[in-house]
């Protein structure tokens, strides 16, 4: 495919409202129905082997595909960021209970895929990224649909030891409209932790409600 019949789509730019939200105020979004990567886990992603594996594996696959599209399809964008579901199965557990067990963790990182990314096509691309890197969460990851509906986010700029505030910013949004927290806190890492200044990291923080 020649540069010339190459079409350069910029996805963030597209879903600039869900990925590029501002820092200054908490403000409801509805997200629509998109398909991801996923791998499932438990445990402090800090020292959580399987959340490394998970993350390394997602991207793997999710540059795979990029280049399929590119070579295949004439299409060229960028891979979407990381992004993380979280949540404790603790009834009643309360933020500081969540912030401060971080072993009881359960989570789900995904990596968003655009439209040329069929279930085949993952497929195809999951049992070619097996056979040439035999990473270790292949197995373990799936092509899913997920619909998050009206949520309330805001961009945290920051450590990620230091979102409680922002958090809590969230929080304080869904309850003054009179609503309940449902679903799973999500988190979308804007940035590279290992290429950026802990105080440089941008974090979409997001809940539905």
């Amino acid at each position: 495919m020649t540069e010339a019949k190459m079409k350069k789509v910029d996805l963030r730019e597209e879903l600039k409202n869900l990925y590029n939200p501002s820092a200054k105020e908490v403000v409801e979004v509805e997200v629509p129905q998109m398909r991801f990567l996923m791998v499932d886990g438990k445990g402090d992603p800090a020292t959580s082997v399987a959340y490394q594996e998970a993350v390394e594996t997602l991207y793997a696959l999710s540059h795979d595909l990029q280049f399929a599209i590119k070579e295949e399809e004439g299409v060229d964008y960028a891979v979407m960021p990381l992004e993380g579901l979280w949540w404790m199965d603790e009834e009643g557990a309360t933020l500081e209970d969540i912030l401060e067990n971080r072993d009881k963790w359960k989570w789900t990182s995904m990596i968003m895929q655009p439209e040329w990314v069929t279930e085949r096509r993952a497929e195809r691309t999951l049992a070619s990224v097996e056979k040439e890197k035999g990473l270790p969460a292949l197995r373990r990851v799936r092509f899913e649909s997920f619909h998050e509906g009206r949520a309330a986010q805001v961009l945290h700029v920051g450590p990620h030891a230091e979102e409680r505030p922002t958090i809590e910013r969230v929080d304080r949004f869904i309850e003054e409209r009179g609503a309940r927290m449902q679903g799973k806190h999500h988190e979308i890492y804007l940035t590279d932790p290992s290429r950026t200044e802990p105080k440089k990291n941008k974090t979409v923080i997001r809940h539905p409600f």
